[in-house]
């Protein structure tokens, strides 16, 4: 045997030797991204009895530094040891006590509030934790949680750019994306600026070293494949095409990357960027240890309406046929589920380019089609009508009532899937449009899960409209600045509720419910096997609670024990599901919403274990890491 491939066969024993069943190893417990545990001591016929065992302060005052004020950590278990960060620490945790083994500060700024990951180091390094902050990525002893200076400079390497996400090993690879938000890409912005900035290149690092070893272009350089899509040169000096997910899907056979590309800056407006804007929305494949290109699939073309693709794939082996099919499974916030081969790209079930209505901004581009799959069926509303606003029956008569003077009030129009934004400029009608999903989904960067065993892929998708328009921008004629600015409305398809006393309890969605909802989609077949309402509306009369709650965002977990675990909800609640039925078997109240994916693990004692972090916004101590087990 060659010297290289004793190296490489030793490398899969220790990593295979971290990977245990007992373990939660990587942000998405696989380089799948299947997030399934073959864990089954807790079970259909016993999680009803689970009880909180332990919690541990994220945040341990009002003062301490934190990424964000909505934490969305998943941690990690590695052979008996939680690791995750915590603002300007990062941690080591007894996973069954929740006592600290060890803790890193950072002098400066906080760790990504996501997630880290684990190394199992060399012959020459030891066992590493991996995280990200800022344009930093930093390195530290498993054991010890001190710098570890193998690593970059005295254990940290300064990238080109940002990434948020947690950083992906594969062999001794390490995969990150980027978050550089281009000016026009930041939420809520009032589109004045001109494009620019770091476009948004995947990079790929030695985890022995720190060295470098490939960038993959998001936007295709000269001589590249997909570069004649961009018209007139826009390619030029172009931010977006971020992979801003949290994490990257490996298959391991192949040693094929999946990387899911976000859209191009700005937001809402692409007149400056005529052409479909490869690779932008798009799942891309490429070598891990070269970053070429293998093949890529895009899901929408010429992106206008913030539909980046967030989630990490999924890989699943399925049967189509009676063939057996590698398969990857996207899903992502224009609410559709694309079911691929990941060998090939090609859809398993079929893909169809169909015509879409088109705007009449003046200097704007709109792609004449975009693909539709044949299965499954959406996973969200994908168009709204005057008739789908809320009932008395749905709500209340008087809720109902506003939410109708809202829509008419604003003139909502929509076309159906990829409504292009209203033009409102001098002369033309001054409506509004309206269209579903909105902005934030979909389906959001929680993704989804996959039972291997059943062929279940379960995901949840929330329905929230969003509204708005385009404008002339004032301010158009200064150099660089774009010629409109657009409106963006979230979750602006709402009005107030107040009880029978006559007290606003707050805004509730202005369409009928479920607000969200959890899917098992059977990949076998491309066919939803259940979808059941995700999350209830407590001050509404008991018999209207069961409305599904959107608002927060996060995906599911699944385990051999039949279960399907998430929370995902603004109700603040944690739930597990019937994975064959979708049958509510156990719900929780947490002090916050839970605002990350959650994770099971087995502890040395031999107990199961389920762990979810839960937030809230503002000030004091409002994060938290909230663990369950059997009595």
């Amino acid at each position: 045997m060659k010297p290289q491939w004793i190296a490489i066969v030793a490398f899969l024993i220790q990593a295979a030797g971290a990977q245990t069943v007992a373990d939660w190893p990587t942000y998405n417990r696989d380089l799948a991204a299947t997030r399934y545990s073959a864990l089954k001591q807790i079970n259909a016929g016993n999680v009803s009895k689970l009880a909180q065992a332990w919690t541990y302060r994220l945040r341990p005052d009002a003062t301490s530094p934190v990424a964000g004020t909505m934490s969305e950590v998943t941690p990690i278990v590695v052979n008996g040891v939680m690791y995750l960060p915590a603002g300007n620490r990062v941690l080591a945790l007894d996973p069954e006590t929740g006592a600290e083994i060890w803790r890193y500060e950072l002098k400066t700024g906080a760790a990504s509030q996501r997630g880290v990951a684990y190394w199992p180091g060399d012959k020459d390094n030891p066992a590493r934790i991996l995280f990200t902050a800022g344009h930093k990525m930093v390195a530290l002893n498993a054991k010890t949680g001190k710098l570890d200076p193998g690593f970059g400079n005295e254990g940290e390497l300064t990238m080109d750019v940002p990434f948020a996400g947690v950083p992906t090993i594969y062999m001794n690879v390490i995969l990150v994306g980027m978050n550089m938000f281009g000016p026009g890409e930041e939420h809520l912005h009032q589109q004045d600026e001109e494009p620019g900035g770091m476009p948004g290149d995947s990079r790929a690092y030695d985890a022995r070293t720190g060295k470098k070893l490939w960038d993959f272009h998001a936007i295709p350089q000269p001589g590249e494949v997909g570069h004649d899509d961009w018209k007139e040169g826009n390619w030029k000096a172009r931010s977006g095409n971020n992979m801003w997910s949290y994490a990257i899907t490996v298959d391991e056979k192949r040693g094929i990357v999946y990387m899911p590309m976000g859209g191009p800056a700005a937001n809402y407006w692409g007149g400056d960027r005529k052409g479909n804007n490869l690779f932008a929305n798009s799942v891309v494949a490429v070598d891990y240890a070269t970053g070429k290109l293998k093949w890529y699939f895009q899901t929408v073309h010429h992106e206008l309406w913030d539909y980046d693709l967030p989630p990490d794939p999924v890989l699943i082996d399925i049967v189509k046929n009676g063939k057996k099919i590698p398969a990857l499974v996207q899903t992502g916030k224009s609410g559709y589920m694309f079911i691929l081969d990941r060998v090939t790209g090609k859809p398993v079930f079929g893909v169809e380019e169909r015509p879409v209505a088109q705007g009449s901004a003046p200097g704007e581009w709109y792609a004449a089609t975009q693909p539709f799959p044949l299965k499954p069926p959406p996973l969200a509303r994908v168009s709204i009508k005057r008739e789908d606003i809320v009932t008395a029956d749905d709500t209340s008569a008087e809720h109902a009532k506003t939410c109708q003077e809202v829509w008419d009030k604003h003139g909502f129009q929509d076309s159906g899937p990829f409504t292009p934004w209203t033009y409102q400029g001098e002369g033309t009608p001054q409506h509004e449009t309206i269209s579903l999903p909105g902005p934030t989904g979909g389906t959001n960067w929680g993704g989804a899960t996959a039972d291997p065993e059943s062929g279940y892929v379960f995901v949840n998708s929330q329905d929230s409209p969003g509204t708005g328009w385009l404008r002339n921008n004032p301010k158009a004629k200064e150099e660089g600045m774009l010629p409109y600015v657009m409106r963006p409305g979230f979750f602006s398809f709402s009005a107030p509720y107040k009880d029978a006393e006559g007290k606003t309890m707050g805004n509730l969605p202005c369409i009928k419910p479920p607000w969200e909802r959890l899917f098992a989609v059977n990949a076998n077949t491309g066919d939803i096997a259940w979808q059941v309402p995700l999350g209830v509306t407590d001050f509404l009369p008991p018999e209207k609670r069961n409305t599904g709650r959107a608002g927060a965002f996060a995906g599911p977990i699944a385990t051999a024990g039949g279960l399907v675990f998430i929370g995902a909800t603004s109700d603040a609640r944690f739930r597990a599901f019937d994975s064959k039925t979708g049958k509510e078997l156990w719900t929780t109240q947490l002090e916050y919403s839970a605002t990350a994916n959650p994770i099971t693990y087995q502890g040395k004692s031999g107990k199961q274990y389920v762990a979810i972090v839960a937030a809230g916004p503002g000030k004091g101590n409002n994060q938290a890491l909230v663990v369950f087990a059997l009595p």
